[in-house]
């Protein structure tokens, strides 16, 4: 591990950015493009922030007790700058470096600190109470005075994200919504709280640069809950409440990401660099990785007159398909028990899961098992070590509700057990928890494609790729490659409205690589895939999740992006486009200087378009060097995908 430290001890003259008074601090970050001030107005903690010299957040309050009163009794500036490596992730290695103003706090009679620190991609704070506290409670207050005429995005739990809205279409939407009775109910059925919005709020200001409020290192913040924003009086208020023990207090990190893209805030370090280093001693198993995955095949006739379905037969041909192609993973979905209670699964009679088992192993393929707690509790005690027992290398855990000790413990003990997790159905997003706790391969935090039986749009892609994304990993199930089947309705759990997804074949295979996961699971069946094997290269050829590199080349919310991640000299690059379609630039500033590449094309025809003929594919091969500019072509809803490697 490369790692350099430096602290910096306060100096008036080495920092100019910290006045003596303490009502008023400013802290700058190590390129010093972002400014941080802290003041102390009538013994309210107050903050802004500024970029480029321009007011991203402008005078707004934050506190540790609801309305009590602080004193600042003194604080001093630290300095650290290391590198640490990942596990896996969308790079190999992530720089730390950041400047921090620690300050030491009074209020109610208790002594603690206020972490408040500039990074040169954004800010985060953070409290800190020390052992030995009475009994009560603490709530973590933060406000954000944002400009209303900017554009609001926010993930809407299985649904397209809201936005682009200004602050008072967003604030009727919110009251909308949380009088609608189809919301009340989703509420009741995930365990949700009633938190008006749901994280990250993307903030694209009038000058096009853009925000994202969030939080981070929840793992960390015993007793907290998840954060609640809202908004009143036209500023957006968040808070998170705990109890006050005899332990320490850490509160969840405040982060506002800065970008000058929207694609900006995709690959942004902020939240990994604020969470918990990695608990796990040894992590040689946790290995990320491509999976196939049964659910929605089920019902789907291959040329030979194989109907697929839950059983035996089904599974071993998504096994022998796996072995074939390289695939890591094949996922058993619901209902392949009929039945749980305490410590006992009753197996569903039409599928021999043993002989699966041991047919996998085989083959060497290796397995992930769904478990749906919501019929019937096997007991989360035993639950990991009997999927550890069945030789299974993960878990998908639906219906867990947003409960945050919940989450976290089912985290720790599927780690105890070496499997991986994979958490569906409106989970906690848990931002950073893959650097604490790398088993948390990925989750649901998303509208996963035709997941309810609604497929989503290429609009409502490129909104999820450039808001819910930035919480982190996401299992959105993209990848289809029979889209006329599956729009003629000739699958069980396609979408019920026939014809209702549009998409080629092209940008299905774009985004698996434009959403970053540590499980790309590809939810179409083996004869799909074997027919457009050409195609299925692309998706095939991804180190899935061991990316040593990660940019965003073009975004725009819900009209297109385009992504590269480099895995040693090589680079995947993956474009997707509205139903508008159009031209993308993509420079190729980022090859190695005075090297030939070989570079593969997977391109939408002239003749491809998204509703009338979404399978029409071609592909090519040429060289390009570092410099050249490209013209990416994309049909309305296309896609368009390059694999280049040195010659």
């Amino acid at each position: 591990m490369i790692f350099r430290l430096f602290v910096l001890m306060f100096v008036l003259l080495a920092f100019s950015s910290c006045t003596q008074n303490t009502d008023r601090l400013k802290l700058n970050s190590p390129d010093d493009k972002v400014e941080l001030g802290i003041e102390l107005i009538e013994n309210k903690l107050h903050y802004r922030v500024l970029w480029h010299g321009k007011e991203m957040i402008g005078l707004s309050g934050m506190g540790i007790f609801e309305g009590a009163q602080v004193d600042v009794t003194g604080f001093k500036i630290n300095e650290r700058d290391s590198t640490w490596k990942t596990v896996w992730g969308q790079f190999s290695t992530i720089r730390d470096h950041y400047r921090e103003l620690e300050i030491d706090i009074e209020s109610k009679g208790i002594k603690g600190k206020l972490l408040a620190r500039a990074y040169n991609q954004g800010v985060a704070f953070r409290f800190v109470l020390p052992q030995g506290q009475k009994d009560g409670k603490a709530t973590l207050t933060c406000d954000y005075n944002i400009n209303a005429e900017s554009n609001f995005f926010a993930p809407f739990a299985e649904n397209e994200p809201l936005g682009p809205l200004k602050l008072d279409e967003l604030s009727k939407k919110l009251e909308e919504i949380a009088n609608s009775e189809k919301w009340n109910r989703k509420k009741k059925k995930t365990n949700n709280q009633g938190r008006a919005l749901f994280l990250p709020l993307v903030v694209e200001t009038p000058g096009q640069s853009y925000m994202a409020l969030l939080e981070s290192d929840l793992y960390a913040a015993s007793g907290f809950g998840l954060m609640n924003l809202s908004i009143e009086n036209q500023t957006f208020v968040s808070t998170n409440e705990a109890p006050l023990s005899s332990e320490e207090l850490v509160t969840p990190w405040r982060v506002i990401l800065l970008g000058k893209t929207a694609g900006d805030l995709v690959t942004n370090t902020l939240t990994v660099n604020l969470a918990t280093p990695s608990k796990l001693e040894n992590t040689d198993w946790i290995k990320p990785g491509l999976t196939l995955w049964d659910w929605r095949v089920h019902g789907y006739t291959a040329n030979d007159g194989f109907t697929y379905g839950i059983d035996t037969e089904s599974y071993k041909r998504f096994i022998d398909f796996a072995a074939e192609y390289g695939v890591d993973y094949f996922l058993i979905d619901d209902a392949w028990y009929s039945k749980v209670s305490k410590g006992h699964f009753e197996l569903s009679e039409k599928l021999d899961l043993q002989a699966v088992i041991d047919y996998a192993a085989k083959k060497e393929v290796d397995l992930m098992l769904y478990y749906d707690r919501h019929r019937g509790e096997y007991g989360d005690e035993e639950l990991f070590p009997y999927y550890q027992s069945l030789g299974m290398k993960g878990i998908k855990y639906g219906f867990m509700g947003t409960n945050v000790p919940f989450t976290r413990s089912a985290i720790q003990q599927s780690a105890k057990s070496q499997l991986l997790i994979d958490f569906h159905d409106s989970p906690v997003p848990f931002t950073g928890i893959r650097r604490t706790l790398p088993n948390a391969i990925t989750r649901e935090y998303c509208h996963a494609q035709q997941d309810s039986r609604r497929a989503f749009t290429p609009e409502s892609f490129l909104k999820m790729a450039l808001v819910n994304a930035v919480t982190g990993p996401l299992d959105m199930n993209n990848g289809n490659f029979d889209l006329t089947g599956i729009n003629t309705g000739k699958r069980q759990k396609g979408p019920k409205k026939l014809n209702s997804y549009p998409s080629t074949v092209v940008s299905e295979a774009a985004r698996t690589l434009v959403i970053f996961s540590g499980l790309v699971c590809i939810p179409d069946a083996p004869e799909a895939y074997r027919a457009k094997s050409d195609l299925f290269e692309f998706i095939a050829k991804q180190p899935v999740g061991k990316w040593d590199e990660s940019k965003v080349l073009n975004s725009k919310i819900g009209e297109y992006i385009t992504t590269a991640r480099r895995a040693g000299k090589e680079w995947f690059v993956g474009s997707v486009y509205s139903q508008k379609g159009g031209t993308l630039d993509i420079k190729l500033d980022f090859l190695e200087e005075g090297k030939e590449y070989q570079v593969n094309y997977y391109e939408d025809t002239e003749e491809t378009h998204c509703k009338t003929n979404p399978e029409a594919y071609r592909i090519r091969k040429g060289t390009v060097k570092k410099g050249d500019e490209l013209k990416a072509v994309l049909a309305p809803g296309g896609g368009h995908c390059m694999w280049i490697r040195p010659v």
